[in-house]
């Protein structure tokens, strides 16, 4: 029998010794991690790696300030987009996109990367689809493990806030879904749901809202259900007619506590005192 070469030997016993270490299922120290956003009518998902400061001073020691960084552990940290957005007023096509930034003591620079699988030290200008800077704030409180949220809603916009240790930073993704929401109220108003998105976009954009009644009274029409009789009387206040929206939201108090729903109840109760008030 041959004698094995000391090379083989050697290849024999690191190849076991990879067998077993790739047996081991042990957590991350940075774990990954997702979060979603509906944004107007596009899905934003970010997906990033969260490391701990664990007692370190982060910003301008653990990362440097003026230098760019992955935004996280790991790979670099990635944002899709399910329709086309606006980041700080740059338009992005839908996508996904590497998130990088470069700290600073008062601002930070964040950038979108065309492509994710480029490491923050290969980055190149050529290589941004948008670019800006954003002011960064002290943190409410000691921020452990490093964040990423979404913040400040609102039908179309969301702000995206990076956090860590004491440091704080946000810029705003906006999604504009108004030309596609006037063309399916022009497409689709014909039954009493339909009416009832119709007045109600109309209303939370501040739109017309003689028009905006003339279609939630088509839907109450239809069907005098109390939410629906509730953002008639929202827009009659809009209107300047409280006493009309009295007689509605009183009709929609009595038919939430016939349903028995509570948080319809507290609205309308507080909707009559409010109109009351106004006499």
């Amino acid at each position: 029998m041959k004698k094995l070469s000391l090379s083989a030997l050697f290849f024999f016993a690191v190849s076991a010794m990879t067998i077993c270490y790739a047996q081991i299922n042990a957590p991350k120290p940075s774990p990954l991690s997702t979060v979603t956003q509906k944004v107007g009518l596009a899905d934003v998902s970010v997906t990033y790696s969260r490391p701990s400061a664990k007692g370190r001073k982060v910003f301008g020691d653990l990362v440097a300030f003026d230098k760019i960084w992955r935004t996280g552990a790991n790979d670099p940290t990635k944002v899709s987009f399910s329709d086309t957005v606006s980041v700080e007023g740059t338009k992005l096509a839908p996508g996904e996109y590497a998130l990088y930034t470069i700290p600073g003591t008062s601002e930070w620079t964040v950038l979108f990367g065309k492509n994710t699988k480029v490491q923050a030290g290969d980055f190149k200008e050529s290589d941004a689809a948008a670019k800006f800077k954003v002011k960064s704030e002290k943190a409410c409180a000691l921020v452990e493990s490093f964040t990423i949220e979404f913040t400040d809603l609102t039908p179309t916009t969301a702000n995206i806030k990076i956090s860590w240790e004491t440091t704080s930073v946000k810029f705003k993704i906006e999604n504009d879904v108004d030309a596609k929401v006037m063309a399916d109220i022009k497409m689709k108003t014909d039954n009493v749901f339909t009416y009832f998105q119709a007045a109600g976009y109309y209303y939370e954009t501040n739109r017309d809202m003689k028009q905006a009644l003339e279609w939630i009274n088509k839907a109450v029409e239809k069907n005098p259900a109390f939410y629906i009789l509730h953002l008639k009387a929202k827009i009659q206040v809009k209107l300047n007619d409280c006493k009309g929206a009295v007689e509605t939201a009183t009709k929609s108090l009595d038919a939430a506590k016939a349903a028995k729903n509570d948080d319809y109840v507290k609205l309308n109760e507080k909707l009559i005192s409010e109109c009351k008030g106004k006499k």
